[in-house]
Protein backbone atom coordinates (compact mmCIF):
# COMPACT_ATOMS: atom_id res chain seq x y z
CA UNK A 1 0.00 0.00 0.00
CA UNK A 2 3.06 2.43 0.64
CA UNK A 3 4.44 1.72 -2.53
CA UNK A 4 1.18 2.56 -4.45
CA UNK A 5 0.58 6.12 -2.73
CA UNK A 6 3.76 7.02 -2.15
CA UNK A 7 6.21 5.21 -4.89
CA UNK A 8 4.56 4.12 -8.15
CA UNK A 9 3.72 6.79 -9.73
CA UNK A 10 6.64 9.28 -9.48
CA UNK A 11 8.73 5.73 -10.79
CA UNK A 12 6.34 5.66 -13.41
CA UNK A 13 7.22 9.39 -14.70
CA UNK A 14 11.32 8.92 -13.90
CA UNK A 15 11.58 10.75 -10.69
CA UNK A 16 11.79 9.87 -7.20
CA UNK A 17 9.33 10.74 -4.35
CA UNK A 18 11.08 14.49 -3.85
CA UNK A 19 11.69 14.92 -7.48
CA UNK A 20 8.13 14.38 -8.38
CA UNK A 21 6.97 16.45 -4.81
CA UNK A 22 8.82 18.92 -6.53
CA UNK A 23 7.61 19.16 -9.52
CA UNK A 24 3.88 19.01 -8.53
CA UNK A 25 4.32 21.55 -6.11
CA UNK A 26 6.23 23.72 -8.64
CA UNK A 27 2.50 23.81 -10.61
CA UNK A 28 0.12 23.83 -7.57
CA UNK A 29 1.70 26.76 -6.08
CA UNK A 30 1.43 28.68 -9.10
CA UNK A 31 -2.39 27.10 -9.59
CA UNK A 32 -2.91 28.64 -6.00
CA UNK A 33 -1.68 31.93 -6.97
CA UNK A 34 -4.15 31.97 -10.14
CA UNK A 35 -6.78 30.80 -8.01
CA UNK A 36 -5.88 33.97 -5.55
CA UNK A 37 -6.07 36.03 -8.81
CA UNK A 38 -9.41 35.16 -9.98
CA UNK A 39 -10.62 35.68 -6.81
CA UNK A 40 -9.56 39.09 -6.59
CA UNK A 41 -10.69 39.39 -10.25
CA UNK A 42 -14.47 38.36 -9.01
CA UNK A 43 -14.28 40.94 -6.30
CA UNK A 44 -12.38 44.05 -8.24
CA UNK A 45 -13.24 43.28 -12.06
CA UNK A 46 -10.06 45.89 -12.60
CA UNK A 47 -7.16 44.27 -10.52
CA UNK A 48 -5.82 40.83 -11.72
CA UNK A 49 -7.71 41.36 -15.60
CA UNK A 50 -5.06 38.71 -17.14
CA UNK A 51 -2.95 37.14 -14.42
CA UNK A 52 -5.13 34.23 -13.59
CA UNK A 53 -4.49 33.47 -17.97
CA UNK A 54 -1.67 34.02 -17.75
CA UNK A 55 -0.50 32.14 -15.11
CA UNK A 56 -2.36 28.70 -16.56
CA UNK A 57 -1.32 29.70 -20.43
CA UNK A 58 2.32 29.34 -18.79
CA UNK A 59 1.58 26.15 -16.33
CA UNK A 60 -0.08 24.49 -19.67
CA UNK A 61 2.88 25.14 -21.81
CA UNK A 62 5.41 23.44 -19.57
CA UNK A 63 3.20 20.70 -19.15
CA UNK A 64 2.86 19.99 -22.55
CA UNK A 65 6.51 20.32 -22.80
CA UNK A 66 7.13 17.78 -19.92
CA UNK A 67 8.18 14.59 -21.24
CA UNK A 68 6.03 11.30 -19.93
Amino acid sequence: MFRRLFLSHPASVGESYFQHQRAALSFALPLLGAGLAALAHAVVPGVCEQTAGDIIRKLHRRLENRQA
